[in-house]
């Protein structure tokens, strides 16, 4: 009997993983349609191509590099990781089947990855694009999440990142913000005088099934991020973790969604879905330990942060056309912070400490890895590529045709 149940709980933490699995790879999709809706129609074949071949970069190199990385062989307390062999012995105490955990782990990483994708749209080169998400997905990615996750020093330290507030969405937030600098605004959208242009995107119902989708996709990132089901301490804190994630984000939206009407007098709806996904970050650092009112409060401060980020980092001329900055860097950075008010065990300075050792290295690294595909093969279209679009100029695929037949007579 006691054998039988050991092997029930294990084929039900494995199918939990399983499943939590598939449900962030669906962020993949919401990441998709979010983009999509959020660029111009001229680019929307290029960012669609951009998401698909990311994912499918993204789960290669972890598969034969990232993994060996972050988990395998590495000792505790260290900074440089080890390379071990892939995935390694199964150990005859685990919970569940260890290719569960790595499918999981997997489709963290393409998350980090399609972060940067929507920053740099519009105006970045597809190939210079895929070759960065190689190194990131690759080398990056799996440094910085070694150090918590992999039992690196941070993990020593005691640093708190649940489900990965900066180690998944600083990072990303991160590596695009040092590829924004580099690569530079888009045409046409800021002035000489300091005047800044809107530059609205051609699909808002995509954009808003993007965001139903990740909204969906994050009950597995940080259901998930749990690791065990099969008993009930970690049943109910599963439940706990996705009630506060739902309400986080519901709290995000609603914040949004009132500051844009104070400030405007209008409800902006990019504003509002960006302030559910605020929310959302902000309490991946730590679902499991708020109350469910905590966690209101905690996605409202994101939902509300969001609106001032966006609007500071255009007026710093810094331009990100879907707010992915915003939302996963500065809204995760609040995350992180905001975890020793519900975790005893997590201190502001050894939170404060993993946060800048993260996104510090992260910047660094795709910074120079930026540099140098500028340097080589150049990472930005030309002014008439940007200007006819990036679909003609990288995919020769309009993704509605119609309009630009419509267009051309």
């Amino acid at each position: 009997m006691d054998n039988a149940i050991i092997e029930l709980q294990f084929s039900l933490n494995t199918f939990y993983f399983l499943i939590s699995g598939v449900l962030v790879m669906w962020m993949a999709a919401g990441f998709a349609m979010l983009e999509a809706g959020l660029v111009r129609s001229k680019n929307t074949t290029e960012i669609l191509t951009k998401n698909i071949a990311l994912y499918a970069i993204a789960c290669t190199m972890y598969l034969l590099i990232g993994y060996n990385i972050m988990y395998v062989g590495n000792s505790e307390g260290g900074f440089v990781p080890s390379f071990g062999a892939l995935i390694g012995e199964a150990a005859a105490d685990a919970d569940h089947a260890l290719e569960s955990d790595f499918f999981f782990q997997v489709v963290f990483v393409a998350t980090a990855m399609s972060i940067v994708s929507g920053a740099v749209a519009e105006r970045m080169k597809l190939w210079a694009f895929l070759l960065f998400t190689v190194v990131l997905t690759g080398v990056i990615y799996p440094i910085e999440g070694y150090w918590t996750w992999g039992a690196g020093f941070l993990s020593e330290l005691g640093f708190v990142d649940f489900a990965g507030s900066a180690i998944v969405h600083g990072a990303g937030a991160a590596a695009a913000l040092a590829g924004v600098l580099l690569l530079g605004a888009r045409k046409g959208k800021y002035g000489k005088h300091g005047e800044i242009y809107p530059i609205p995107g051609s699909n808002l119902p995509l954009a808003t099934l993007g965001t139903f989708i990740l909204w969906m996709g994050w009950f597995g990132f940080n259901g998930g991020s749990q690791l065990f089901l099969a008993d009930k301490e970690n049943a109910v804190a599963v439940s706990q973790i996705m009630l506060n994630t739902n309400a986080a984000a519901a709290a995000g939206a609603i914040a949004a969604l009132i500051v844009c009407k104070v400030m405007w007098g209008k409800a902006d709806l990019t504003m509002i879905l960006n302030g559910a996904l605020a929310g959302l970050v902000t309490i991946t650092a730590e679902p499991a330990s708020p109350t469910p009112l905590l966690a209101c409060i905690l996605g409202a401060l994101g939902g509300s942060l969001v609106v001032f980020s966006i609007i500071g980092l255009d007026k710093l001329k810094i331009d990100d056309p879907v707010g992915a900055i915003s939302v996963h860097g500065v809204c995760g950075s609040l995350g992180v912070m905001m975890v020793p008010f519900s975790n005893s065990d997590a201190s502001f300075v050894t939170q404060l400490t993993g946060l800048l050792a993260i996104l510090g290295f992260v910047f660094v690294t795709s910074y120079l890895v930026w540099a140098a595909l500028k340097a080589t093969m150049g990472i930005r279209v030309s002014e008439e590529e940007e200007l006819s679009g990036m679909d003609q100029h990288d995919c020769g695929v309009d993704a509605y045709p119609e309009f630009v037949t419509i267009r051309n007579h």
